[in-house]
């Protein structure tokens, strides 16, 4: 009896050493922290039609918010029908440079194609990957994010291997609504803590109704974090 009472207190003091830890946060394959919030899907290639944009001087109004000038070199991710990308091409003019990238094959030949018969010579084309732009390093005064930022599924992977993209003083233009990204849209606190937990800094929100939703600009600052140090953001 003496002998059983004694294994019970044992079970009982181990158990109440146990100790509990908090499960581990989820993780990419790559070590980067996965989105803790719906991830919209791709839908179309575009975003509303380029008349009806351009009755509202969408592009126009988002060009001079962003300090779009002459010379400069852009980027346009998740290009679609190239709507923004004509209409950059045309802002920084012959010694300026924009590169569009879309992630579906089928919306990057139709665009080489328009680019191609709109003889568009300061313009190129590019096929993206879901988690890596892949674009050159220290080449882009600003990189265009127009109603995609949502459709994203790593966020801070993608963000983490954009930003050496950014060439001094370079910035990124995110343009997208004030909504859940189920619904495609994102909410600017969590646009900003995104962006942030990768080493981004706000340089300024404005509304953009034109774009059906506002405009943000972002900077890099600081040293870029690694993989395993950034958490992710809560919607």
């Amino acid at each position: 009896m003496r002998g059983a009472v004694l294994v019970a207190a044992l079970l009982l003091v181990g158990g109440c050493n146990r100790t509990h830890t908090a499960p581990e946060e989820p993780r990419t394959t790559t070590g980067f922290p996965k989105a803790d919030r719906p991830v919209a899907p791709v839908v179309s290639s575009q975003w509303s039609t380029e008349p009806d944009r351009d009755r509202l001087n969408e592009a126009e109004a988002v060009m001079a918010a962003a300090r779009v000038r002459k010379g400069m070199t852009v980027a346009d991710l998740g290009a679609g029908e190239g709507y923004y990308t004509i209409r950059l091409a045309a802002r920084v003019g012959k010694d300026g440079r924009v590169l569009a990238e879309d992630i579906v094959p089928a919306y990057r030949d139709q665009l080489a194609e328009r680019i191609n018969r709109e003889q568009l010579d300061n313009v190129s084309v590019k096929l993206g990957h879901p988690a890596d732009p892949g674009l050159p390093a220290h080449s882009f005064d600003r990189i265009f994010m127009v109603h995609m930022y949502h459709e994203i599924a790593e966020p801070y992977e993608f963000l983490w291997r954009m930003r050496p993209a950014l060439a001094d003083e370079g910035q990124v233009v995110v343009v997208d609504a004030d909504r859940p990204t189920e619904r495609h849209g994102t909410p600017p606190k969590l646009l900003d803590c995104e962006f942030g937990a990768v080493g981004y800094t706000l340089v300024k929100r404005v509304p953009m109704p034109q774009a059906g939703g506002y405009l943000a600009l972002y900077k890099a600052t600081g040293p870029r974090p690694a993989p395993n140090a950034m958490h992710a953001c809560k919607p």
